[in-house]
This record gives structure tokens, C-alpha cells and sequence, in this order.
């Protein structure tokens, strides 16, 4: 509620203060929505607290005891797990190529991704359109229906099985989407500041990197999130198109075929390939929102 006061002889409007009873009465009509969300969150979690607590069981009891066990007898939780997942180097070499791989298809596509945004918002070029659609078009392209020819063309090139290879794989496949992702963004920025630096003399390299980028902040970081969950959870491409430099993903999924009782290495394996895209995601989480509804609302 408000109440309006004159001051000089106009009306103004001062809000009233929020009695008790009507903070207690909203508070209460949200509750039911809060106890959902928690226990979606909680229900969400239960499978990576779980993994973790794996990840720490004794192997010696694992075969005739859950990991619940930890909560009644402590002892029952061991680090040496993580240090025998540190000891194996196929599956350290693997943590290597897919940060190798991630760092890489994230910061390529972003780059070319930005300044073809900009290109296709603001600058006036023959076909700019027509290129455009074809660019939207590419979204609907399948990941697998590309996978044999790439896998022939890498042959021919000499890119099978390098980090080289799956960052480029990556960084075509995931253009489209960007493109289109900071195109919708930039073009919600208002034309009057590209103007006013284009008369002050700037160029467009000036104005992208002085302008541009500092405004897009939020669409790049929700792209770069897009880019590490993605290329850090591959499997398909990693199976496909490598053999001694798969990711992490793959190569959880080869040890899980070839010792699947070993869990004792594969649960602290999985956990570690689980908590750096999820540290990641939450660092950068207010960046999240604000990139999906990128070009939303002008």
C-alpha cells in the first residue's frame, strides 16, 4: 500500500511499510515453492554425493558393504583411491587432453564466435542475411551424421587422434550455435553508442574490443560455459576420433567395459571428470540466465 503526500504542489507517492503480518503472509505463500526447489536440488544431488562416497570407500570392503557404512565406521573412508587414480597414467593422460581439448574448443569458437556476431549485427555486408539463415539452418545438423566423413578426412590429414583434431571438431560444431547465441545478444545493444564512437573516429576493431566485448560479458561467459560442459562430458567424438588421446569421458567408459568391479579407480575417476564443469557452472552461474535469454527482450 501507499499513501500520496503533496510536496511543493505535486502529488507523491510514499510506500507504506510492510506490516509483520504481510511479510509472515508472504514468506508463508512461498513456502510451498521453496520446499520444492530444495528438494529437487537435494534429489539432484544424491547420485554425486553418492559417487564421492564411493569414490572414498575401502576397495577391500566395497564388495560386501555399501558406502553408507562410512557414516557408522569412519575408518571405512580412504584417500587412497585418489592417489591410485593419480597413479594410473592413462586415465591422468586422459584428464590432460580433455583440459587440453575443453581449454581450447572453448576459447577458439568464443573468439570467432564474438567478432562474427558483431560482423552479422552491425556491419552491412553483401549476403549478410542470406548467410545468416544458412548459419540457423546448421543448428538442425546432427553431430553423427558428420562423425564418418570427419573420421576419413582426419585420416587423410594426419589430425586422427591428436588434441589438435577434436578441438577443431569441436570449435565447427559448436559455431553455429555461438554465432547465433552473441549475434542475438549484440544486436540488443543500443545503435546510438556505436554511432557516437563511429563519430568520434573509432574503428570497428575499436569498438568491438573497447565497446563490444566489455557490454557482452554476460553472453560470452554463458557461451563459455555452454563450450566446457559440453566438450568436457564428450564421449561420442572422444570414442570416434581418438584412440591414444581420448577425454576423460571415453576413457571411463572403456575402463568401465574392461574392469567393471573395479570401482575403487573408475568412482574417483568419474568424480573428478563430474566436479570441474559443476565448480565451473556455479563460478560463473549469474552469467548462466542472463546468456540463454540473450536477444529475448529489447
Amino acid at each position: 500500500m501507499a499513501t500520496a503526500e503533496a510536496v511543493e504542489g505535486r502529488a507523491v507517492v510514499v510506500p507504506r511499510p510492510e506490516s509483520k503480518a504481510e511479510r509472515v503472509a508472504r514468506f508463508t505463500a512461498k513456502v510451498p515453492v521453496h520446499l520444492f526447489l530444495l528438494i529437487v536440488g537435494l534429489l539432484w544431488l544424491v547420485p554425486t554425493f553418492g559417487l564421492f562416497m564411493i569414490s572414498i570407500f575401502d576397495p577391500a570392503r566395497s564388495a560386501t558393504e555399501g558406502w553408507w557404512r562410512v557414516f557408522s565406521d569412519p575408518s571405512a573412508a580412504t584417500l587412497h583411491n585418489y592417489t591410485a587414480l593419480f597413479q594410473n597414467e592413462d586415465l591422468v593422460h586422459a584428464l590432460i587432453v580433455t583440459a587440453l581439448v575443453t581449454t581450447g574448443a572453448t576459447i577458439l569458437p568464443v573468439i570467432i564466435a564474438a567478432l562474427a556476431g558483431y560482423a552479422f549485427a552491425w556491419i552491412d555486408f553483401p549476403g549478410r542475411d542470406v548467410i545468416f539463415i544458412v548459419l540457423i539452418g546448421l543448428l538442425a545438423l546432427p553431430i553423427q551424421m558428420a562423425l564418418i566423413p570427419i573420421f576419413k578426412l582426419y585420416n587423410t590429414l594426419g589430425l586422427y587422434d591428436t588434441v589438435v583434431g577434436l578441438v577443431l571438431f569441436h570449435t565447427a560444431f559448436s559455431l553455429p550455435f555461438s554465432i547465433f547465441l552473441l549475434r542475438n545478444f549484440f544486436v540488443g545493444i543500443p545503435k546510438d553508442l556505436m554511432e557516437a564512437a563511429r563519430i568520434d573516429g573509432a574503428s570497428e576493431l575499436r569498438i568491438f574490443f573497447r565497446l563490444i566485448l566489455p557490454l557482452g560479458v554476460p553472453a560470452v561467459a554463458s557461451l563459455g560455459i555452454f563450450q566446457v560442459l559440453f566438450v568436457w562430458n564428450d564421449l561420442l567424438v572422444g570414442l570416434t576420433l581418438a584412440q591414444s588421446n581420448q577425454p576423460i569421458a571415453a576413457t571411463i567408459s572403456l575402463q568401465l567395459r574392461q574392469f567393471g568391479s573395479n570401482l575403487d579407480l573408475i568412482a574417483p575417476a568419474a568424480f573428478v571428470s563430474l566436479i570441474v564443469p559443476l565448480t565451473i557452472f556455479l563460478a560463473f552461474q549469474r552469467y548462466f540466465v542472463q546468456g540463454l535469454l540473450a536477444g529475448s527482450v529489447k
